[in-house]
């Protein structure tokens, strides 16, 4: 289970978004079944036994496969690119399992130090626990990189755009010094999603989502995945750490996941066409301080950026001018737009990274990442784009009354 199949392989995006993967039962329905079982069942003791020896190729326990993630994981795989791909219970359990199948004591991670909150939190405080050394560099800093991996390493860990400061990272440069330390590369494209950044044609080793975000699209379901082209740590690996610690996803959520996969491409490219007016429309309010937009030509790293991403991406980020007490009273000053730690919705949702995201983080730790107490940031949705721009408005009005 997990790899692609051949059969799918000449279609184009569109299609495989909406057909790759579908396995048809018996009962022939046009949407993909929905098998909400724990188990499955063998006609004879024989055929049991062969199952569990890897005998022969079929599903045992929803814990280890699933028809319907099954489903969800061969279409994601085509839309990626990727020989193989393993669904998760939700974003943060495909962080982990990424990392934590193929480490042991005495090994090394680098990673970059803008990181998601909780994605920090398993580098610098889950995985030391199990003896395993971690680094942090500046991710868009190449002379660190080298300098961190020439000490050896066994797994480079990093997000690009990152979260929430969106900051560029040279995947192939970061890729070729991974690979000259033996080391694998992880890359977290949450934020770039599958249609907008391709890590593994970059060079990284394996791919990681929250299909919660994106994928799904619609903030109505948790979940994640693993994908890659390296056969002995998908089978020798990940696999295995799947089956035995269980972060399996449900096949309802998988159901849900498939339905969001078919609109992906539309969704997505509409997000960042709405996502680049949005950072254009804030560039000029003299109540921002920075506007941060990898799309914008004031980005630090637009090339990069452009190089090796379809387009600006969804996020927008952006610091008000009065810190945290701004921040609040133009978040506070939203109608349309809601708050939410959640993005990749359907509707624009924004949050306060200083006191949601990355709390954990010391003020000094988010000054490093590019988190002043008056950052915001905006996930860009799919309403009409003025709308957004009114309410944008009206709470910017709002930061300019004490």
């Amino acid at each position: 289970m997990g790899k692609t199949k051949t059969d799918s392989t000449n279609w184009r995006q569109g299609t495989r978004l909406v057909r790759g993967g579908t396995e048809r039962s018996p009962f022939g329905e046009t949407s993909e079944g929905l098998f909400l079982t724990s188990g499955f069942v063998y006609g004879s003791a024989e055929e049991a036994e062969q199952a569990f020896k890897g005998e022969n190729t079929r599903y045992i326990y929803s814990r280890f496969s699933n028809p319907t993630v099954n489903m969800f994981e061969e279409r994601l795989a085509l839309l990626e690119g990727a020989d193989y791909c393993l669904a998760t219970a939700s974003g943060m359990a495909a962080a982990f399992a990424a990392l934590a199948c193929f480490l042991k004591a005495g090994d090394r991670v680098v990673a970059s130090r803008a990181l998601f909150g909780s994605c920090h939190y398993i580098i610098t405080e889950q995985l030391p626990k199990f003896g395993i050394e971690t680094v942090l560099v500046d991710g868009t800093d190449l002379g660190a990189w080298k300098q961190a991996l020439s000490d050896g390493a066994k797994a480079v860990f990093l997000e690009t755009p990152s979260n929430p400061a969106l900051e560029i990272i040279d995947i192939r440069a970061v890729a070729g010094l991974t690979h000259d330390a033996d080391a694998l590369l992880i890359v977290d494209n949450v934020f770039a999603t599958p249609v907008g950044q391709k890590p593994l044609e970059l060079g990284a080793d394996i791919v990681m989502y929250s299909a919660t975000k994106h994928i799904d699209g619609q903030g109505r379901t948790l979940g994640g995945a693993i994908l890659t082209d390296n056969q002995d740590y998908f089978e020798n690996h990940l696999t295995t750490f799947m089956r035995h610690t269980g972060p399996s996803l449900s096949p309802f959520n998988a159901w849900v996941l498939l339905k969001g996969l078919e609109t992906i491409d539309i969704r997505v490219k509409q997000h960042c066409q709405n996502a680049y007016a949005i950072a254009e429309f804030l560039s000029a309010r003299k109540e921002i301080k920075n506007v941060i937009y990898p799309g914008l030509a004031s980005h630090p790293q637009h090339d990069l950026a452009m190089s090796q991403m379809s387009s600006g991406g969804t996020m927008v980020s952006f610091e008000i001018d009065g810190g945290k007490e701004a921040a609040f009273r133009f978040l506070n000053g939203l109608g349309l737009i809601d708050i939410s730690n959640n993005l990749g919705d359907a509707k624009s949702l924004t949050t306060h990274p200083a006191t949601t995201t990355h709390q954990r983080l010391s003020p000094e730790q988010r000054l490093e990442i590019g988190i002043p107490d008056g950052l915001v940031r905006l996930s860009v949705g799919l309403e009409d784009v003025d709308d957004i721009k009114e309410d944008l408005d009206q709470a910017l009005a709002a930061v300019q009354k004490v």
